[in-house]
């Protein structure tokens, strides 16, 4: 199962380290752009591998995310807690469906095409722990084939240090870990040039 991480574009409250850089307006329209196009890699994704996908989200409801995104994904509330609480809770809920792999992705980067999701999906086959490691220390993938809690607790999130800190955690657990290609995810003003040239 694919899952994907989505916050709804609400001016103010979305993308707000790049608020003083583009202004609310302007920073919810990229986070909508950006969230558009991962949801366009995760259909192309899923209809070729012909794999399940929930969308998880905060700061709406079902009907706005609908009237946003459109009626044909299944859209769940990501719930209470941190990241790492909301994380647990999602691969929990994957795996009691039936799923025999579980991956999370995010909308944060721009540069995430279906190959990174095929790969990730491949890998499991053989890995515990697959890891989309970003440049600026977190990731925008993991990949799990059991729901290790464990991988979300006492992580610093938001940090530079939350690949290293889930790729220690994984290694005290006896787990195998492979690690995608690092991209960039475009969360602060230092990170626009390379959106800008994206597009």
């Amino acid at each position: 199962m694919l899952i994907v991480f989505i916050k709804y574009p609400e001016p103010g409250k979305t993308k707000t380290r790049l608020i003083p850089a583009l202004g609310s307006i302007a920073a919810a329209d990229l986070q909508h752009t950006m969230s558009q196009h991962v949801l366009k890699v995760v259909k192309e994704f899923c209809q070729a591998a012909r794999r399940e996908s929930d969308i998880r989200f905060t700061g709406a409801t079902d009907d706005q995310m609908a009237d946003l995104y459109g009626t044909e994904w299944r859209y769940r509330e990501q719930g209470d807690g941190d990241l790492g609480e909301r994380l647990t809770r999602s691969v929990t809920d994957g795996f009691l469906s039936g799923a025999k792999a579980v991956v999370v992705i995010g909308t944060d980067c721009p540069t995430l095409t279906a190959d990174h999701l095929q790969i990730a999906f491949d890998w499991l086959l053989e890995t515990d722990v697959v890891l989309g490691p970003a440049l600026d220390g977190g990731y925008y993938l993991i990949g799990l084939r059991q729901p290790h809690a464990e991988l979300f607790k006492g992580i610093s999130w938001s940090t530079e240090c939350v690949l290293q800190q889930t790729v220690q955690a994984a290694s005290h657990m006896g787990l195998s870990v492979r690690l995608l290609e690092y991209l960039a995810d475009i969360d602060k003003p230092e990170d626009l040039p390379g959106f800008i040239a994206l597009g």
